[in-house]
């Protein structure tokens, strides 16, 4: 595409990323096409943006608009933070390691890979389940957030040098993020840790675990996708197999927030036949790979997998039983697939499955009762509502005179969960009228 439209359409940033990013510096072929530029947009420009976006409209609106002015964390305040803030430093501290590592090393794309994952991180971790304390105008979450953003705005200055210039600024008031330091985590000529690495405190376990419980919870999501039940219909249980069940159950209320389900169940994988739980292993062999060197026993290797006749030896290796003997497949030349599901067939049939990347199992029970079904409905409404909020160009802290026209079908579904609804939507006042059968849910919003 042509470069000046490029330019004017998405920004000299994005194509510098979507460049610096693409397997052209790895040696690879690119094709350069508009839509690629603009998923760079998408995926790192905006998410950039939206988070210093979410920060300045809390940080403005606290203290009933005066605003609150968040300063750089002190090293002394660390230990004492929330579990989420220290998380959030500690993946900082590993964001600025990684990222300086590789550019002393001009693997510029690695380098752009790790502030993806950062990003991500972020925005959809570390934001969404904090949102709360900053409408509470809690003053560590506006000092980790602040510390974390001018860090991370002075480690993207050389890969989107136009957005991470407008934010610090927009953070510090200084001059420009690009007559900034490097933010060094050790002094270059002691090698003491700087007073931000004391502040950028690393916790292996902490992060760790919380790895774990953002595994649950992605996995939980791609089951909810692939059986097509939307985050807002809540779901009564959650079940996780893990082995270290005490480090993903002190993050149980996280998970049950993000995955809009009633309650989490945890056990190790030696405990989930007492918990009426089914441990399946499966084996495929790759019959292509296998037959150059097996030849015909190939059949006799596929036969014993499926029939079940086949265990895995002291290595991890599965060892196929055949009439010829024992064969032992190699790396390449088989697939292992665990599983997990309810030992009750009835409860089977009512929950989905799916294996954890880094060991472990979520079964997630899809079973739907009316109170469910009555709280899903109630959840899309407040949605509608946060909707016509926006459209009406109220502020976050605004409270409001709320009616709704709502089918007459739905319109218990709607009483029965009136609190949850006028609470999320900061609704003083809400007024419920039965409209026709058929109709579509109709919302009027007036500042309170």
């Amino acid at each position: 595409p042509d470069v000046n439209g490029v330019f004017n359409d998405f920004g000299s940033d994005a194509m510098r990323w979507f460049l610096m990013s693409s397997p052209i510096l790895r040696g690879g072929n690119l094709i350069v096409t508009a839509d690629g530029i603009r998923d760079t947009v998408r995926q790192v420009m905006l998410p950039v943006w939206s988070s210093y976006y979410f920060f300045t409209l809390y940080a403005n609106a606290a203290k009933n608009g005066a605003g609150y002015d968040a300063r750089q964390l002190r090293a002394d305040e660390v230990a004492s933070l929330p579990e989420m803030d220290r998380y959030l430093l500690a993946r900082t501290r590993r964001l600025v390691e990684k990222t300086q590592s590789s550019l002393d090393q001009f693997l510029i794309s690695d380098a752009c890979d790790a502030v993806s994952d950062f990003i991500d991180m972020l925005t959809n971790w570390y934001i969404r389940n904090n949102r709360d304390r900053f409408w509470k105008e809690d003053e560590n979450a506006f000092n980790t957030l602040y510390t974390v953003l001018e860090v991370f705005m002075r480690v993207l200055a050389p890969l989107a040098p136009m957005e991470a210039e407008s934010v610090w600024r927009g953070l510090t008031g200084g001059e420009s993020v690009h007559l900034a330091d490097w933010p060094f985590l050790a002094d270059e000529k002691t090698g003491e840790a700087t007073e931000l690495g004391r502040v950028l405190v690393d916790d292996p376990a902490l992060v760790d675990a919380m790895e774990k419980v953002r595994e649950v919870v992605s996995s939980t999501l791609s089951m909810r996708k692939a059986k097509q039940i939307r985050v807002r219909q809540p779901l009564s249980k959650l079940t996780v197999v893990v082995e270290d069940t005490a480090a993903v159950a002190a993050y149980d209320e996280i998970l049950k927030s993000e995955l809009n389900v009633k309650d989490v169940e945890l056990c190790t994988l030696e405990d989930a036949g007492s918990q009426g739980l089914k441990i399946i292993h499966e084996l495929r062999v790759n019959a292509r790979v296998a037959g150059k060197r097996l030849r015909k026993d190939v059949q006799f290797a596929i036969k014993a997998s499926k029939s079940g006749a086949w265990h895995v030896d002291a290595s991890g290796a599965p060892v196929c039983e055949t009439p010829n003997g024992d064969i032992t497949l190699e790396e390449g030349e088989y697939e292992l697939i665990n599983s997990v599901e309810e030992q009750n067939a009835e409860e089977a049939a009512n929950s989905v499955s799916a294996a954890l990347p880094t060991g472990g199992f979520v079964i997630l029970d899809t079973e739907l009762n009316d109170d469910l079904v009555a709280e899903g409905y109630a959840r899309d409404v407040i949605r509608s509502v946060q909707d016509a909020r926006k459209a009406a160009g109220l502020e976050v802290s605004d409270h409001i005179a709320l009616k709704l026209t709502v089918p007459a079908g739905d319109v218990a579904k709607v009483e029965q969960f009136r609190d949850l609804v006028s609470a999320d939507t900061l609704a003083d006042s809400l007024d419920v009228t039965a409209g026709a059968e058929g109709s579509e849910l109709a919302v009027e919003v007036a500042k309170a």
